[in-house]
């Protein structure tokens, strides 16, 4: 690929200035895989973390004349993904769920059997925090968002969000090492 790729706001600027259908399909294509891991760390089923990924598209899609050039695509669209997942849990009316299949980075392995103790243990433990703090984790770990972008996704300042990912870690840590030990 000798052609430098444009970048996610190049393409949302042309998405947003001429319907660049061909900028949607790049946007889509570069995010929709990482948008599934991580509904499916909360929802725990394929065909709904299907349902959320396309959600999550026809609201970019609809609110796309309210993005402001200068902005990041990046965590503007991880906003409108949270939102849409909420938006599922208040309907469902109950906590969000830890997926059952192991998902690295958005990647769903073969089977049960490809399944290590470790992922189930580190599932088990992601579980078991609080909402803020598994999705802090999540954005920051698993998706490789920096506290700075995870603050503006959330609406909350960067040391808020520093605190929650410290905190949950470090209960990670604790759970983790009482499973080892």
């Amino acid at each position: 690929m000798s052609e430098e790729q444009p970048s996610d706001e190049t393409l949302m600027e042309r998405y947003v200035a001429h319907g660049d259908r061909a900028a949607f399909e790049a946007i889509f294509q570069r995010y929709a895989k990482r948008l599934h891991g991580l509904f499916m760390r909360q929802v725990g089923s394929r065909e709904a973390a299907g349902d959320l990924v396309q959600q999550t598209f026809l609201h970019f899609h609809r609110a796309r004349a309210d993005f402001k050039g200068g902005r990041k695509v990046r965590p503007w669209l991880y906003t409108i993904a949270l939102n849409v997942r909420r938006e599922h849990h208040r309907k469902k009316g109950r906590k969000p769920e830890v997926a059952h299949d192991p998902v690295v980075h958005g990647e769903p392995t073969v089977g049960p059997s490809t399944s290590t103790r470790t992922d189930r243990l580190v599932r088990r433990a992601l579980a078991e925090l609080s909402e803020q703090q598994r999705e802090v984790i999540v954005l920051h770990y698993y998706e490789d968002l920096s506290f700075p972008e995870i603050a503006d996704l959330l609406g909350a300042s960067v040391s808020a969000v520093k605190v929650r990912a410290h905190r949950g870690y470090e209960r990670l840590r604790e759970m983790l090492g009482d499973e080892r030990g």
